[in-house]
């Protein structure tokens, strides 16, 4: 019996989809994806400017450029041989249910329109809205259209983010033993059921003893770890413990440090980039501005810096607990000021960095959870040789509106990157701020 053929769906895209990903025409397979005429007219809004959503839309507007034809306003234009056909559909008249559901006319509810128009013009295929607005999926379906967020770059498991330092109870006592006389023990000599990813950190207990050990991959070596302390600030729990092994680590590269308020994500970074503050030319401490209560920059008083200082002030906080470790006068202190004052400690907002090559930088990303996937890309892409990069967050911390725990770049980096022997992946658990700030973020 022959198969039945699957009729291909239709795609409306909003304006905050491609906002996100440029490339998400791309993504649909061999689905065909319309394009409402008017978030050309929201994205000819965002194309100026520095932020990376800025580049987004300057993208997809070449982008755009190179498939232009007559085909995108009559009957669609091909992306590729597996792929659909991308159509560009002007605008609708309101039906009387938008019309008395929806008062305003504004871009949101014109995407409404042509996704209604397009729902009943295709009765056999199914038409889905694409919006990382919630409120607009849900004004979709008070009309009867389906709507879904954009999931091409959603991480599939959110539970292995959040996981804790895996525990191994009764576990062998002499290789214990062996930890501690010989520093390792090769995965290839022990019958150990359990498969450890690169760089995966645990703690091990057997008898009376326990270690604290990390899986070295190349080696196929369980390398015990010592806690050892970075520019005055001393390890309070394991997971800080294994956080400053992976730091200073010269084969990690690229790790990924989350956890809640408090946990020690930033100040461990900090303190580590200055313990190697030799071996790097530079160090960069960045963070996304997200206005907060949709209010930008444009509402703080005073010049560029002075709007811009805010948003900063956290990085400098967590500096100036590292330099209150020491005396005013100590060498330690001493040469803090000296790197800033050469310029090879900077804090600066994330915008700023961009089109830069960094070369032997050690550099962290504070907030990452605030940005998106291709942002996550476009920002380790730009490292050189000798690069170590950070990026610090809390995936429950989320200040995107369009952002969740599963589309956010942080997840979606610590998902990819999982398994990889230059990537390392810490989930600190316990905060270590303060007993009011633990017991705040467990119970508000």
């Amino acid at each position: 019996m022959p198969k039945k053929k699957v009729t291909s769906k239709i795609f409306i895209l909003d304006t905050n989809v491609i906002l996100h990903d440029h490339t998400c025409i791309y993504q649909f397979e061999e689905n065909d994806i319309v394009l409402p005429i008017v978030v050309l007219e929201e994205l000819d809004k965002f194309k100026r400017g520095n932020d990376l959503i800025n580049y987004q839309a300057r993208e997809f507007v070449r982008l755009l450029d190179e498939i232009v034809g007559d085909e995108l306003f009559n009957g669609g234009k091909p992306l590729g041989p597996t792929l659909g056909k991308l159509r560009i559909e002007t605008g609708k008249p309101y039906s009387q249910e938008l019309k008395n559901s929806f008062h305003e006319d504004i871009p949101d509810h014109q995407i409404l329109s042509i996704a209604e128009y397009i729902s009943k013009a295709n009765p056999d295929r199914k038409t889905i809205l694409v919006s990382k607005d919630i409120n607009l999926r849900m004004k979709a379906k008070s009309l009867g259209i389906q709507a879904e967020d954009y999931k091409s770059d959603q991480v599939r498991d959110v539970h292995i983010l959040e996981k804790s330092v895996a525990v191994f109870d009764n576990f062998s006592p002499e290789l214990i033993d062996k930890l501690y006389h010989e520093g390792s023990f090769s995965m290839l000599a022990v019958d150990w059921s359990y498969k450890p990813e690169a760089n995966e950190c645990f703690i091990l207990k057997g008898g009376n003893s326990s270690v604290l050990a990390r899986y070295d991959a190349p080696n196929k070596l369980v390398r015990r770890l010592e806690k050892k302390s970075v520019y005055g600030i001393k390890p309070r729990n394991a997971e800080q413990t294994f956080s400053i092994d992976v730091l200073t680590d010269p084969e990690i590269k690229l790790i990924a440090l989350t956890g809640k308020a408090g946990t020690g994500k930033t100040l461990l970074a900090l303190a580590a980039a200055l313990e190697q503050h030799r071996q790097f030319e530079q160090i960069l401490l960045a963070r996304p501005i997200v206005a907060l209560s949709n209010r930008d920059l444009g509402f703080l008083p005073g010049d560029a810096m002075e709007k811009i200082n805010p948003y900063m002030q956290p990085l400098y906080d967590n500096l100036g607990v590292i330099k209150h470790v020491f005396n005013a006068r100590s060498p330690e202190y001493q040469r803090i000021e000296e790197l800033q004052k050469d310029d090879r400690l900077v804090i600066t907002p994330l915008a700023y960095i961009r089109g830069r090559s960094l070369s032997n930088v050690f550099f962290i990303i504070d907030e990452a959870q605030n940005l998106t996937p291709h942002e996550i890309k476009t920002i380790i892409t730009r490292a050189g040789e000798g690069t170590k990069m950070i990026f610090t967050g809390d995936l429950q911390q989320i200040d995107s509106p369009y952002l969740d725990i599963k589309s956010n770049g942080l997840a979606y980096l610590t998902e990819r990157m999982k398994g990889q022997d230059i990537f390392a992946h810490i989930n600190l658990l316990k905060g270590e701020r303060s007993f009011l700030a633990e017991l705040a973020s467990n119970l508000l």
